[in-house]
């Protein structure tokens, strides 16, 4: 038997476990990665990256390997047209194949030293008081004994470590199910979300010439959890909706997936922790279940990396719950509202023509694309300033003779104490003041940088004189809520400083 001792074990190798083995590779932490599949997926699965994630992809430097996708400005709430132009340097959806995001963060993963083991699949876990052992079976059946102080589930919404430890995962099971399938050789029309006396019908040709379908029948069975349908079911259903015949053309990947709903009680179970769809079940309408899992793991990533290399203070690893499950509740309550709507029959065509109506009124549309797109999550950090507990706002800043977009300060993984009145000596000594600032939080220096920058004028920036933002972006102390705070600030997310 191989032994192997490491600080984190993850269980999942899709994109939300790839993201995490960065964020710990980031933070200095050693950690193993665990997936049966021999490689990264070769189904199409989520193709939707959203306006958040591709801004965390931005902090991370990763845009650059990523090219530039196909992306459109318009999405949709259950089916109605929802435009997703928002403050942001990437609205919209963007069109980025999910096998193509798990190479990339793979890729990223191994450059920063996280061990990813293809074809290892956890047999058994036994959690002690300070560390977790995971039974895995390796290549050609060959046992492996992973020793960790943590392990965390992102093996999906039937995960294996989930199912071991027993963790709850209390909701309901599916109702209503949508086919979908990648079709060779046919020839239809494209339709976005049409709804017809039977059903509803989506397809959209690719440029290879493969075509995407979805079908829902009205007052259709749902098979039961596990069981997939075979592209027979997809024809079927798919001639009864819309009268058109493709059972002639080749499946090239066939599945369905369902109005299940469940979110976990608690994110964090002792030493095992879940992200992604191991933490909630949801159906992925619009894209939302892969980047919130992704958005999951940008936040648990940087805290268990503190806690394992022994500079986490008191209660940062337990804010992963208390800060994404309201998250999480929030998605599923918003994708189980476009699930009544999107798969009703002909009883909700009054409800759907209400929201139509309403949608591109004051505030609702802004309301709604910024829940969608991930950038209105706001976290419980305190009050005094509005920025506190949401993500920095994009601005481009002047450092020196440099100029720098906010998201390329995040690189490094590190907290940043960001001055705004200027890098200058001439600045003075107010609360942004980049000398002072230094002499602050000094004692921090292996956690933090400082920088002393001029935000450009009449941006998101203007008037604020400095922030304190977390390795995930998010806002944890401003000039306005005092400085008396920001220490108090710097030891709740950074620890005890260290001199």
């Amino acid at each position: 038997m191989e032994c192997v001792d490491t600080q984190v074990v993850v269980v999942g190798a899709g994109p939300v476990g790839l993201m995490l083995a960065g964020e710990l590779r980031l933070g200095g932490a050693d950690v193993v990665v665990l997936d049966r599949r021999g490689g990264p997926t070769t189904e199409s699965r989520a193709s939707t990256l959203h306006a958040r994630t591709m801004e965390i992809l931005d902090c991370r430097g990763l845009l650059d390997a990523l090219g530039t996708p196909p992306s459109e400005r318009r999405g949709h709430f259950a089916g109605i047209p929802l435009d997703l132009d928002l403050p942001t340097p990437y609205p919209g959806q963007w069109k980025v194949p999910q096998t193509r995001t798990e190479e990339l963060l793979q890729a990223w993963a191994r450059e920063l030293g996280a061990d990813v083991r293809r074809e290892h699949e956890l047999s058994g876990v036994t959690v002690a008081a300070d560390h977790v052992t995971a039974e895995v079976v390796g290549p050609t059946g060959r046992p492996v004994r992973i020793r960790a102080r943590y392990a965390v589930g992102c093996d999906g919404e039937r995960s294996t470590l989930r199912r071991l430890i027993g963790a709850r995962f209390p909701g309901r099971d599916a109702g209503r199910e949508l086919l979908r399938a990648d079709v060779a050789g046919i020839d239809i029309p494209d339709r976005r979300f049409q709804r017809l006396p039977d059903g509803l019908s989506i397809a959209a040709r690719r440029g290879d010439g493969v075509t995407r379908v979805m079908v829902h029948a009205f007052g259709g069975t749902v098979r039961s959890p596990g069981a997939e349908p075979g592209f027979a079911d997809v024809a079927d259903a798919w001639k009864r909706v819309t009268g058109e015949d493709i059972g002639h053309g080749t499946p090239l990947w066939v599945n369905a997936f369902g109005d299940a709903r469940r979110l976990l009680d608690r994110y964090r179970t002792g030493r095992v922790l879940f992200a992604g769809d191991a933490a909630h079940q949801q159906m992925p309408i619009g894209g939302q279940a892969l980047n919130l899992g992704l958005q999951d793991a940008f936040n648990l990533g940087w805290k268990l990396a503190a806690e394992v290399t022994g500079t986490a203070p008191a209660g940062l690893l337990d804010s992963y719950h208390d800060e994404r499950h309201p998250v999480g509740r929030r998605i599923l309550e918003n994708i189980g509202a476009q699930a009544a709507l999107l798969l009703g029959g002909p009883e909700v065509e009054p409800v759907r023509a209400v929201l139509a109506a309403l949608i591109d009124r004051g505030g609702v549309r802004e309301h709604l694309a910024a829940m969608v797109s991930g950038i209105d999550v706001r976290y419980d950090i305190g009050d005094g300033h509005p920025l506190l507990g949401v993500r920095l706002p994009y601005a481009r800043l002047s450092v020196g003779s440099d100029e720098y977009g906010s998201h390329e300060l995040l690189r490094s993984g590190r907290g940043v104490l960001l001055g705004l009145t200027g890098a200058g000596a001439g600045a003075g000594a107010g609360p942004g003041d980049g000398a002072r600032l230094r002499a602050l939080a000094r004692p921090w220096a292996d956690r933090i940088r400082v920088v002393a920058a001029d935000p450009a004028p009449e941006g998101p920036l203007s008037g604020v004189q400095a922030v304190l933002v977390r390795p995930d972006g998010h806002v944890a102390w401003a000039d306005a809520v005092g400085e008396r705070q920001l220490s108090s600030a710097l030891r709740r997310w950074f620890g005890e400083p260290s001199e």
